[in-house]
């Protein structure tokens, strides 16, 4: 198999990694523990991902807004509550304000 990759020009590496973070518009996608693979192939990078997805179902802007209703200033504790509440921000808040 090697030998093939090779004469192809290709050549794959296993690169470790804990977890690796996608951040987009929407909000972030976290891998834990995943699988990563670096493939080289005619002067182009590729990197195939795989492992447990989370995905982030708030924004800063959630966080910020619970932090205001709440006067909670601690945002990785609201992060966690978020995460908990599958992003639930009238939820999160009601758990602060007890």
């Amino acid at each position: 198999m090697q030998k093939m990759l090779k004469k192809l020009g290709m050549k794959m590496d296993n690169v470790p990694a804990n977890q690796v973070i996608i951040k987009t518009d929407s909000g972030d996608i976290t891998i834990d523990n995943p699988q990563v693979i670096r493939t080289t192939m005619k002067g182009q990078i590729v990197f195939q991902v795989s492992g447990s997805v989370k995905q982030k179902t708030f924004t800063d802007e959630d966080v910020k807004l619970i932090m205001e209703q709440t006067g909670v200033d601690d945002s990785n504790k609201i992060k966690e509550l978020l995460q908990q509440n599958d992003g639930d921000v009238a939820k999160t808040i009601m758990q602060l304000k007890k």
